[in-house]
């Protein structure tokens, strides 16, 4: 008995002293003396995480040169200028870019921060994703200090019925005690106008006492950026002119007589036109032509 109880003591060992690594290796991960500490000299671009409240450097931006953005030239000049003079230290407003799905939105934002950091290298890019928009004043609270301009990014933001982080964005945005750090500009793409979902608005009206002042606190959300950027469907000659753009670029071989009917081809049967689609046809006839781009 004594050497079975002394057999089951010895095979506990590893498992027990496993289970104290792993516990020993997530308080590590969630100390807060943990060096955090990040350098923007380190690259162009960068991803805040909420949960461990630190920015990951990006190494290569997945972006494309903003010339070959067709179908938006006016608003990408607005938008470029708006980003060019906030670069340079001059006033400029938050840009709402807002509309129809695979139009450019995030690819436009993308080009526009490398275009003006050509001239003023101190712009860095932040990405904060949809979710850790809740640490939205953390973020601002570390880039407020840094001697450089940022763009703050939020892709594809919008906040569903019970979702109440739309409050804090508003205050970061415009209306809180601190108010938005000078060196910081924040910039979102989303496919409402409002970034709320119209039945969220419809109920607010319907059950208030006053549904005027309950629809208030939903739209004014918006109101928050100055700059709001329409983007509608591509008409067929702009789709053309993507795909005739991205062939060119990446050096496809194909007489317009047998481009052009393939891509309108390809465009029927996904039943849409945008520089999503016309991208996606020419990743389809690249692989065809045994090319990789």
């Amino acid at each position: 008995m004594p050497h079975t109880d002394q057999t089951s003591e010895t095979g506990d060992t590893p498992s027990i002293a496993a289970l104290l690594e792993r516990i020993a290796s997530a308080l590590e991960r969630l100390s807060p003396n943990a060096d955090r500490s990040v350098d923007f000299t380190s690259a162009e671009a960068f991803v805040w995480h909420g949960d461990g409240a630190f920015f990951q450097p990006v190494a290569h931006v997945n972006r494309i040169p903003l010339e070959m953005l067709k179908g938006i030239d006016r608003t990408a000049a607005t938008l470029l200028d708006n980003t060019r003079r906030f670069a340079s230290g001059l006033a400029a407003n938050n840009a709402l870019l807002w509309g129809a799905r695979g139009m450019g939105k995030s690819s436009l934002v993308k080009a526009a921060h490398a275009e003006a950091a050509r001239t003023a290298p101190s712009l860095k890019l932040i990405e904060i994703h949809r979710e850790d928009i809740a640490t939205l004043p953390a973020c601002l609270a570390q880039l407020r200090t840094a001697a450089f301009r940022f763009l703050v990014f939020c892709d594809d933001l919008s906040f569903d019925k019970d979702d109440t982080h739309y409050k804090s964005l508003k205050a970061v945005l415009e209306g809180g005690i601190e108010g938005r750090p000078e060196n910081v500009l924040f910039y979102a793409t989303s496919n409402r106008r409002h970034l709320m979902p119209r039945e969220m608005i419809d109920n607010e009206r319907s059950t208030a006492i006053t549904p005027g002042e309950a629809i208030e606190e939903k739209v004014s959300l918006s109101d928050r950026f100055g700059l709001w950027l329409g983007f509608h469907n591509a008409s067929q000659d702009d789709y053309l002119a993507m795909v005739r753009t991205y062939a060119a670029h990446y050096q496809l071989d194909v007489a317009d007589g047998i481009l052009i009917p393939d891509a309108l081809e390809w465009a029927t049967t996904r039943g849409a036109r945008s520089g999503r689609v016309a991208w996606q046809f020419i990743n389809d006839l690249a692989g065809r032509l045994g090319k990789a781009i």
